[in-house]
């Protein structure tokens, strides 16, 4: 008989253990992730322990994969765009270079097998989509810096899982009759296939979610979730890139105009911290901290430190040469290549395949990972401060939640209003809105009321405009210019939206 009470039970302590980890880890700037760890390590001598690294292989991908789609719904493609070249780069040529890297000084240096350094440098060089999404939102850098370490974060992870199983496979059965440059083309048939699958269904989600009216506004956020989940199904099952297809088809679901995209974001954020849970703590389950040795840890403190000072800054270096990235920008992608979970559910690949020398990895790895996110992650905002890149504006921007009107060619907006806004002070008839999009209620400390052209916005006020669907990305690109700009924004933003759609009308 399965205790069900019991695993109730457990599973509850450790989810509100996790939560209470997290609001630590936010204080003290540590990312809650290690502290998920550390709570998985602790339960181990309490006979909680997971001793089958390919079952922690297959829940640690279905993590990644609810991961990087929460990635990619609450990633904004304007944020991105700029970046997205670059980041590109990174997660391909970069990863090339600091694979390369990795594995001449893990060999010639280190003295490990040759395959084993490969694993090595594939296993650490890509950066990890949860503890960089998580930590970066603490940090007001500008949102081009922003844009390309999410982006590469959620690139990079399907390249590396390629190249680890391959790498892996080699190991066992010796170099494919292609060489490198069959793995090379082997790979790049892969991703470019899995991209592919990701922008068609992609295309496909919006379409149907944009038509598609759902009894309820919860099963809209379900439904985009799943639909990302099919896609890295559909991408895996042809034998392509299914982290590459998730992750490209969620930025798009994410950043098309479809109903409740607030709600949709909080929900698959909070599936997104259960994922992040489970995966620390089934790692913490896996690991046994007592086997690593004095070998494996000075092994783990020279290929950090050799990576985080040498491999990592001349990959970046290498990879924006052509984009022309000011120095300092390039020091804090450098210093902010963080690791997560995703070395450690990489190294569970040779691991789970037999692949000799494959416990060491891990053990490797583990200590990597905890040692320099310690390190790195709490010390991101002072570098970010010390190099110049802290933007206060970044984290001004206007929450903006969308619902259709069916009966009418209309979308009613709710607008919250954050501190450091400077549409805060603004009168309501300021905010030149198109013809016909009205302000028509707004919510200040649970009153609600209609405003007069005279009213003033406030700090926490919530407003509720109506639009004309046409009109409605104008208006949102107008209500942000303001909130970062103030009453000069369409000055200053050089007019680069383009003409307001419809002339300006009363907005109240």
């Amino acid at each position: 008989m399965i205790d069900l009470d019991g695993i109730l039970l457990v599973s509850a302590v450790v989810l509100i253990a996790a939560i209470l980890a997290a609001r630590v880890g936010a204080r003290i700037g540590l990312p809650s992730l290690l502290l998920f760890l550390a709570l998985g390590m602790a339960m181990g001598p309490l006979g909680l322990n997971l001793t089958d690294p390919g079952l922690a292989r297959a829940l640690g991908f279905g993590a990644l994969v609810v991961i990087l789609a929460e990635g990619g719904l609450t990633t904004k493609w304007s944020d991105i765009k700029p970046s997205i070249g670059i980041a590109a780069v990174l997660a391909t040529l970069g990863i090339a270079v600091s694979v390369a890297l990795m594995t001449a000084f893990c060999h010639f240096v280190l003295g490990l097998d040759l395959w084993l350094s490969v694993l090595l440098g594939a296993v650490t060089s890509p950066t990890d989509a949860a503890a960089v999404f998580s930590v970066l939102r603490n940090v007001p850098i500008p949102h081009k810096l922003r844009g390309a370490l999410e982006a590469e974060s959620g690139l990079n992870d399907a390249p590396t899982v390629l190249l680890v199983a391959l790498a892996s496979e080699a190991a066992i059965h010796g170099m494919p009759a292609g060489g490198f440059p069959g793995i090379v083309a082997l790979m790049a048939i892969e991703l470019a296939g899995g991209v592919l699958i990701g922008l068609g269904f992609g295309w496909v989600g919006v379409a149907i979610l944009r038509r598609v009216a759902l009894p309820s506004s919860g099963l809209y956020p379900l439904a985009a979730l799943v639909w990302t989940v099919f896609t890295y199904a559909a991408g895996a099952e042809v034998h392509t890139s299914g982290f590459a297809a998730v992750y490209v088809c969620a930025l798009m679901l994410g950043n098309a105009q479809l109903p409740h995209r607030a709600a949709t974001r909080s929900f698959v954020e909070g599936i997104g911290w259960i994922a992040q849970i489970g995966l620390f703590v089934m790692l913490g389950l896996l690991a046994q901290p007592q086997l690593v040795t004095v070998q494996a840890a000075l092994i783990a403190v020279a290929a950090g430190l050799f990576l985080t000072l040498v491999a990592r800054p001349l990959s970046v270096l290498v990879s924006a040469l052509p984009f022309r990235m000011p120095a300092r920008e390039q020091v804090f992608l450098s210093w902010a290549g963080l690791r997560g979970a995703v070395p450690i559910v990489l190294a569970t690949i040779p691991v789970s395949e037999g692949v000799v020398g494959s416990d060491l990895l891990f053990n490797v790895v583990l200590v990597f990972v905890v040692v320099f996110t310690c390190l790195q992650a709490p010390t991101l905002p002072l570098v970010a401060r010390k190099l110049g890149l802290i933007d206060d504006a970044a984290t001004t921007d206007v929450e903006v939640e969308a619902a259709p009107l069916d009966r009418i060619s209309a979308e009613l907006l709710q607008v919250r209003i954050p501190a450091g806004s400077r549409l805060a002070g603004m009168e309501i008839t300021e905010l030149r809105l198109p013809t016909n999009t009205v302000v028509s209620l707004l919510i200040r400390d649970s009153r609600a009321f209609s405003p007069a052209g005279r009213d003033r916005i406030k700090v926490g006020d919530e407003l509720l405009i109506v639009t004309p669907s046409a009109h409605r990305q104008f208006t949102e690109d107008r209500l942000r210019e303001l909130g970062r700009g103030g009453r000069l924004a369409r000055w200053r933003s050089g007019g680069r939206r383009g003409a307001n759609p419809g002339q300006r009308g009363r907005t109240s």
